[in-house]
Order: C-alpha cells, then sequence, then structure tokens
C-alpha cells in the first residue's frame, strides 16, 4: 500500500511540475518553428519544389514502355464463290520500346538548373517565415516580461497604499486625524488595489498573446522564465555597417537573388525552341494470330488426288520467334514555324527577368527603411530609457521627502498620493523604455545576423 501512495505522490509532483514548467525564449522559437502552420506550409512547397528539380534531372534518361494487346474478332462473309465462311479470328501482339533525347540545345541542363534556382528560393523563403515569427514571439515574450515588471511595480504600491492606511486608520482612530484623511488612504488602497488587478490582467492577456502564437493546445497552464536585465547599454553598431550585413544575411533577398537566376535560366529553356530536338528509339517485338476455327487447304494425296485437309496453326511461342522483329530509329522535329510562339515566350521570360530585378530592389528597399527603422527606434528607445530614469529617480526623492512630512505631519494624505502616483508612472515608463530599448536592439541583432536570445 505505501508503495502504491508514494507512486501516486510521484506521479502527481511530476504532474504538477509540468504543468508549472517556465519556457524560455528559445523554447518558445523552436517549439512554434517546428509547429506553426506557415512554417508547415513553406515546407510542403520547399519539398514540391525539390521534387520538380528531382523530375527535370530525370529528363536525361530515357523512357522504356512496353505494351501488349489481345484482341478477338468474330463473324462471317460470303466468298466469291458464295460460300458462307466464318471469319473468327484471335490476334496477340507484344513489344517494348525506349526512346531518348539525344540533342535539344541543352534544354534538359537549363530546366535542372532553373528547377535548382527554384528550390534555393522556396528555401530562403522557409528561413524569412521563420525570422518572421521569431521576431514576433520575442516581440509578444517581451511584452509578457514588461508586463510582469509592471505588476511587481503595483504590488509595491499597493503595499505602500495598505501600510498608509493602516497608519491613517490607527490615527483616526486616535483623534489626532480627521475621518476624511483614513476616507482618502482607503481610497489611495483601492485604486493601487485596482491597478494591480488591471496590470494582471494585461499579463495574462500578453501570456495568452504568446500562446496564440505559439498556437498551443492548451495555454492555462502556460507560463515564461523570469528574466532581469541587470544592464543597458548603448547600441554599438553604424547603420551603414547593419544594412551591408542584413544585404548579406537576410533570406529575402538571397530568395529574389535566386529568383533573377532562376528567371534568366528560364529564358535560356525558352530560347531552346529555336533549335532541333533530336530523339533516337529503339524496339522490339512479336505478333501471334488463330482462325479460332478450322480451316482447310486442297493439297494432292498419294495417288495425286486433290483433298481437303485442315489447316494446322503454329503455335504461340513458334509465332513469337517467327514474327519476332527489331527496330532502331532516330529522328529530328526542326522548327520552320510556330506562328511566333517562341519569339513571344523568350520576350515573356524577359518581362520576368525585369520583374525578378524589381523584386530584389523592392526587398532591398524594404530592408533599407527596416533597418534605418530599427536602428532609429533603438536610438530613441535608449534616450527615452535614460530620461526615464532620471525622472524615476526625481519621483522617488520626491515621494521619500512626500512620505517624511505626512509622517511629520507637514502635509496631507493626497500629497502622498500624488507623489505616490507620480513615482509609479515613472517605474513604469522606465520598464517600458527598457523592453522597448531591449526589444528594438533585438531587431537590430537579428539583421546583423545575430540569433535572438535574452
Amino acid at each position: 500500500m505505501k508503495k502504491i501512495a508514494c507512486l501516486f505522490l510521484s506521479l502527481g509532483m511530476y504532474i504538477i511540475a509540468d504543468a508549472q514548467k517556465q519556457w524560455s525564449l528559445q523554447e518558445c522559437v523552436d517549439y512554434a518553428l517546428k509547429n506553426n502552420l506557415q512554417v508547415l506550409q513553406n515546407q510542403y512547397q520547399l519539398q514540391s519544389q525539390e521534387k520538380n528539380l528531382d523530375i527535370a534531372k530525370k529528363g536525361y534518361l530515357p523512357s522504356v514502355n512496353g505494351s501488349i494487346s489481345n484482341n478477338a474478332n468474330f463473324g462471317q462473309r460470303v466468298s466469291a464463290e458464295g460460300l458462307i465462311n466464318r471469319t473468327d479470328n484471335f490476334n496477340n501482339s507484344i513489344s517494348i520500346g525506349a526512346n531518348i533525347l539525344v540533342y535539344n540545345h541543352g534544354r534538359l541542363e537549363k530546366q535542372a538548373r532553373k528547377a535548382g534556382y527554384d528550390v534555393e528560393a522556396s528555401l530562403y523563403d522557409l528561413e524569412t517565415i521563420k525570422n518572421n515569427i521569431s521576431l514576433q514571439i520575442a516581440q509578444q515574450y517581451l511584452s509578457v516580461l514588461l508586463n510582469r515588471e509592471i505588476v511587481k511595480i503595483n504590488e509595491s504600491a499597493v503595499e505602500n497604499a495598505q501600510k498608509n492606511f493602516d497608519k491613517a486608520k490607527k490615527t483616526t482612530e486616535a483623534g489626532t486625524t480627521a475621518l476624511t484623511v483614513q476616507y482618502e488612504a482607503e481610497a489611495g488602497l483601492a485604486r493601487e488595489k485596482q491597478n494591480l488587478q488591471n496590470a494582471k490582467i494585461e499579463k495574462e492577456r500578453a501570456l495568452f498573446s504568446l500562446a496564440q502564437l505559439l498556437q498551443l493546445p492548451n495555454y492555462k497552464d502556460f507560463d515564461v522564465q523570469p528574466y532581469e536585465i541587470s544592464e543597458i547599454s548603448s547600441p554599438l553598431q553604424s547603420e551603414d555597417e547593419l544594412l551591408e550585413k542584413a544585404y548579406s544575411f537576410q533570406p529575402q533577398i538571397k530568395a529574389a537573388q535566386s529568383r533573377i537566376k532562376a528567371a534568366e535560366t528560364q529564358t535560356e529553356v525558352s530560347k531552346t525552341a529555336y533549335w532541333p530536338t533530336i530523339s533516337a528509339s529503339a524496339g522490339i517485338g512479336s505478333s501471334y494470330y488463330n482462325t479460332l476455327h478450322r480451316t482447310y487447304i486442297t493439297v494432292p494425296d498419294a495417288n495425286g488426288n486433290m483433298i481437303s485437309v485442315a489447316q494446322k496453326q503454329p503455335g504461340l511461342f513458334e509465332q513469337y520467334k517467327d514474327s519476332f522483329s527489331q527496330q532502331l530509329g532516330l529522328s529530328a522535329n526542326i522548327p520552320i514555324f510556330n506562328k511566333g510562339i517562341t519569339k513571344q515566350q523568350v520576350e515573356q521570360a524577359k518581362i520576368n527577368e525585369s520583374i525578378a530585378k524589381n523584386d530584389l530592389a523592392q526587398q532591398q528597399q524594404k530592408i533599407k527603411e527596416e533597418v534605418q527603422k530599427a536602428s532609429f527606434d533603438t536610438q530613441a528607445n535608449y534616450q527615452r530609457y535614460l530620461a526615464a530614469v532620471e525622472a524615476e529617480k526625481s519621483t522617488q526623492l520626491a515621494l521619500d521627502f512626500a512620505q517624511r512630512s505626512y509622517d511629520a505631519g507637514k502635509s496631507t494624505i493626497y500629497d502622498l498620493n500624488i507623489a505616490r502616483n507620480n513615482f509609479a508612472n515613472a517605474q513604469g515608463s522606465v520598464a517600458q523604455a527598457k523592453y522597448n530599448y531591449l526589444f528594438s536592439q533585438k531587431v537590430l541583432n537579428f539583421y546583423a545576423g545575430i540569433p535572438l536570445e535574452l
């Protein structure tokens, strides 16, 4: 019985520990990249392009086909002598043939090369989706940490408001302060509790949003690991340096470059239609025929008299042997006039080249704008953080002075509440600026090719 009890206790502790698991940023990113439906969709597209490449490479191989046919015919006809004869018969034929492309001005090689560039582009598209999802998760993860810190700020504010209320209640009961002081302290405590409840709701909302982004089946027990930001350093990398790295590392740029190569190769493929195509073929075959009824032939007997005897038909394998045939062929298809379709296809392929090059320019412009924005946001958020820290220090001094003045009876509880609210707002501004700066810094690192991590 004790062993069973211990087993159930251990199982219960394991379940609780699993339910209380706290996810790191890397675990969130890894889970999303493995299970996100957008990622899976792009993985399927990549697999489809890889199959296209395999098909293109197998174009060099010969095609071999075998065939077998069986036919039975039933009926009769009237001969020239007016006799009615049966025409029932059965015939069979078998053959094996091979066909291989000998020359088409490198069309197969160009098609395989174009399919290879399509695979590259799909691979980079997959990386782009993964990067975008990773950034979204990092932003939402930091939002959870921010809201968790705001909860702590509000918990501290509630604790201080509770102390002031307890003190006001005692002094009011002792008759040293008016009843309005107690009521105001109670109202201040109620406001801080309301702010704390709102902060907790926003923290749960942030967790819920992150769980939805991860597409978790069960989000109620989801939580993230705590993280303390020990030091905030100023941004170091220049905008030009970041832009150069972004052009080198970002997969959407590489995908656009691969699509340019694919479009240029498709133009070469279209031009091969101007050239002749030469194919070689070889085959073997045989056949069998049976009348399905007796046939007679007239032959002389030993005495020279003409008699009718049943004709013996050769067997299946005997006819296969006698009818065995071989075939070799070489054919050329020379384009002379196809209504100008090939010319139009070449011109269309060149237009697609221009589209692909324009797409690269658009991607480069988009990356440039995003890097410039990230650089500006980083600098701005860093300045906001420094200003918020100074404001926090000032409001801390003001709150300490207001508390001492209130304790000494030189100021009212209204003044103390105002100072406390100002300090809480300053703390919230520091937390907001800190996490905004941290995220914008992570974005810059992302464009520089540095993995996302805290």
